[in-house]
């Protein structure tokens, strides 16, 4: 992901005060590069497109894990760049990265325990470190200080929890002799992409069915010069099944905004990957942690635009989680283990969100996903629409409602529908969960909310307070 401080300005510049419907994240690690026009190796792909994907359009929920020499300094991720560590320095780390056992199967088991279906672990990061046992660089996990491969561990861990398998990749690599002048110098370049592609084929033979290949970076060179085209050729020969984004300058399976999440055009595949504080590697003084409320309306934000999101962990340097990681992410999973069917396999949808409620649906099912629970208001004394109470409104539901419950107790809701609103009247003046209560609707053809829809169609009285 290629990130300059002035990219960063212009980034946050762009956000301002947008809501988490669009951009949600206050800091991000890079921008993707905008994947170029489709190629011949993206028209042979689409063909089995729709059967390698099935799965992961159901899964909805992800881990990614950032881990590597960084994680021993503990200060962020890109702190070899944006410190100036001089390489000869930073290959020291080597020496005392140091994990314990199969730290890998906590990351599995919490992936789980969170209701994450698929795990995507950093393999090689942009430090140019490999965590498995390849025979093209001694910069490796077994021949450094683990002394063993961490790509096994982390495969093996995964596949005991019954969860999908993903290797992020980054194309660019500050550690390797040719990783900058390959773009200027031809033999660099044939000797930089032939590594590069030698490393791609080993991740891809050595550990059996790997289900997403998750490239970054492709810092310095174009597609053409990464010859990107023969390079996922190769993956798909090695691996038939497998799904790839789009970050080596081809279009691949699926799209990959970063920090925010915004939904590809129609028919496109898309999923948002998002640090949990604001840091992608581990960073002991990143306190900024985000909430299960706000994990939770991030996820139901995907979902309803047809996208997956992949949340992130940094471990520590000997692969144990943060406590605060563990706390928000075993909290997710609680709430999913009620309202996954509101989450796992839904569509996308022409839903609109308010402040107070996201949506989403499965079919003629309509999800509400109450983030901000509406309880006693004082307008009641006045106002027979907020009667009896509590009462959830929602402007510019159609089609019509057959029936509604709570999705946490099965406990059927009173409601009432007009061609403005739909109103679910005599619920608890308390949530009955936490971070958000799920309503379940049921209607007579696909939901759609558009509150806009209504304006034009109000009934409109006179100048002043009318009644």
């Amino acid at each position: 992901m290629e990130w300059s401080e002035s990219t960063r300005r212009s980034f946050l510049k762009q956000i301002g005060a947008a809501g988490a419907l669009a951009l949600t994240a206050a800091n991000t690690e890079a921008i993707a590069t905008p994947a170029q026009s489709a190629s011949p190796a993206d028209a042979a792909q689409a063909a089995s497109r729709a059967q390698r994907m099935a799965w992961w359009h159901q899964a909805k929920f992800g881990m990614f894990i950032h881990w590597g020499l960084y994680s021993v300094i503990g200060q962020h991720e890109w702190a070899k760049e944006v410190e100036g560590v001089p390489i000869p320095q930073y290959e020291i780390l080597a020496k005392h990265f140091h994990p314990k056992p199969n730290a890998a199967r906590d990351w599995a088991r919490l992936a789980k325990a969170a209701g994450q279906k698929y795990m995507v672990m950093t393999t090689k990061h942009h430090e140019g470190f490999c965590h498995w046992d390849t025979k093209l660089t001694d910069y490796c996990a077994p021949k450094q200080g683990p002394g063993r491969d961490l790509v096994r561990e982390f495969v093996d861990a995964a596949r005991a929890e019954g969860l999908r398998v993903g290797f992020y990749y980054s194309l660019m690599d500050w550690h390797h002799p040719d990783g900058a002048i390959c773009k200027t110098d031809l033999a660099a370049r044939r000797r930089f992409v032939d590594y590069t592609h030698g490393l791609i084929r080993e991740l891809l033979t050595n550990y059996g069915k790997i289900d997403v290949l998750w490239y970054d970076v492709d810092w310095p060179l174009t597609a053409a010069e990464w010859e990107s085209e023969r390079m996922n050729q190769m993956v798909f020969e090695l691996q038939p099944e497998i799904i790839v984004n789009n970050r080596n300058g081809l279009e691949g399976d699926f799209a990959t905004p970063e920090q925010h999440i915004q939904a590809a055009e129609s028919g496109r595949a898309w999923e948002s990957c998002m640090t949990l504080n604001d840091s992608w590697g581990f960073n002991r003084f990143d306190d900024a942690w985000k909430s299960p409320k706000t994990i939770v309306s991030n996820l139901a934000t995907c979902a309803r635009g047809g996208g997956n999101y992949l949340l992130n962990i940094g471990p520590k340097p000997d692969g144990s989680i943060p406590e605060e990681t563990v706390t928000v992410l075993e909290a997710v999973g609680k709430w999913l283990e009620t309202n996954g069917k509101a989450i796992y396999e839904t569509e996308a949808g022409n839903l609109r969100a308010s402040v107070n409620a996201n949506y989403t649906r499965r079919g003629n099912t309509l999800y509400i996903h109450q983030r901000f629970w509406p309880g006693h208001t004082p307008a009641a004394e006045w106002l027979t629409f907020y009667q009896p109470e509590a009462v959830i409104a929602i402007g510019g539901v159609k089609p019509k409602v057959l029936s509604a419950r709570l999705l946490k107790t099965g406990r059927q809701i009173q409601f009432t529908q007009d061609e403005f609103s739909l109103r679910l009247t005599g619920l608890p003046l308390t949530a009955p969960d936490q971070p958000a209560t799920v309503i379940e609707v049921e209607c007579d053809g696909e939901p759609v909310i558009d509150h806009e829809a209504m304006r034009p169609l109000w009934p409109r009285y006179k100048v002043g307070v009318s009644g």
